[in-house]
């Protein structure tokens, strides 16, 4: 049984909840678990990091609350927006996806479809969701959207094609189309990834000021914990499709409960001198196919005792802050013993 994440309050649920979330891919041997209860919440005007190395299960956690895994996959758990339950409803999905709920893409380029100009895919989304609108109105909303991006001459730019945008002004493109219905979840995967520092800043400078003017409930799912640390409200580290570790960002920095988290932090460059070099973390995230017993970090784990290698710890709450780690004592509140610079085995 995993803790359940933090609520918006007493009398009312958070505006955008996952609980127990599992998605199943068909194997040759039987399903591949690749999120095993997953539990998350973001409320109005919120960030939520979700953070973890590639193959820890968090776009496909997100693809998996939208509706877009695909056939073949199960999916179980649940979905809610507003407290209504939306999983298992695919039409409903449809409705709210693009309207209610958006998501930013990783890779603008592919997202984006090379024959159809800029313009002529944000006016269809707005379209898609309101036949009402007209053509007309559509075009001079998606002019508007492009430039509230700071897309310059968003008016001829509208008429271009994705191929004659920059890879900042692709992403700029996409979070105009996201933007379209005014929607009230936006999800940004790995939003920054190909983009160099200074269009990184722009980028994560640009979401946040529509999470602050529209009151959005921002989900950034990245691998980057130092656009975490400035930007996010709370972080939930995954690992081998499992919350590992869930805790307003500021206390997971300062007091990691979970070796995972220790070890991503340690990981990060650093400009102060007593630091030492950076620690590398041993080995690789285990494939679906071959998930050890018991704790799926003890194979890199620097502190793994015997217990870790054949149970597997639950996801146990104090007060915000939640771990899944034998070791951890959430409430002492103190920082795991971890290796120093050069320990790590």
């Amino acid at each position: 049984m995993s803790a359940a994440p933090a609520r918006a309050g007493a009398d009312r649920p958070p505006l955008f909840e996952v609980r127990d979330l599992r998605v199943v891919f068909p194997g040759p041997a039987g399903g591949l678990e690749a999120v095993s209860g997953v539990d998350l919440a973001v409320d109005r005007g919120e960030v939520l990091a979700v953070v973890g190395e590639s193959g820890s299960g968090k776009s496909v956690t997100m693809l998996a609350a939208m509706g877009l895994t695909g056939p073949g996959v199960t999916v179980t758990g649940s979905v809610r927006l507003d407290g209504e339950e939306y999983l298992g409803r695919p039409e409903a999905l449809r409705r709210l996806r693009g309207k209610r709920m958006a998501m930013i893409f990783q890779d603008p380029m592919t997202a984006l479809n090379p024959v159809m100009t800029v313009g002529a895919q944000i006016t269809e989304m707005i379209r898609i969701h309101d036949r009402q609108v007209s053509q007309r109105q559509a075009m001079k909303k998606a002019v508007d959207l492009l430039a509230l991006v700071a897309v310059p001459f968003p008016e001829r730019r509208a008429a271009q094609y994705p191929h004659e945008f920059s890879g900042g002004m692709r992403q700029r493109a996409m979070i105009a189309m996201a933007m379209a219905n005014d929607p009230e979840v936006l999800i940004a995967d790995e939003p920054t990834t190909a983009l160099d520092v200074t269009i990184q800043a722009q980028i994560i400078e640009l979401l946040d000021g529509l999470r602050r003017e529209r009151g959005l409930a921002l989900v950034l799912i990245t691998h980057d914990l130092g656009i975490v640390a400035g930007l996010a409200d709370r972080v939930a580290i995954l690992y081998a499709g499992r919350v590992v570790e869930r805790a307003p960002v500021r206390e997971a920095y300062y007091r990691p409960a979970h070796p995972y988290t220790a070890s991503l932090l340690k990981a990060l460059p650093s400009l102060e001198g007593d630091r030492g070099r950076l620690v590398p973390i041993d080995g690789s995230p285990p494939g679906l196919a071959s998930r050890p017993p018991g704790c799926s970090f003890h194979p890199r784990c620097p502190i793994a005792v015997p217990r870790c290698m054949v149970e597997r710890p639950a996801l146990i709450a104090v007060g915000d802050h939640a771990a899944a780690c034998h070791l951890a004592d959430l409430s002492a509140r103190t920082p795991l013993p971890m290796p120093a610079a050069g320990g790590a085995r």
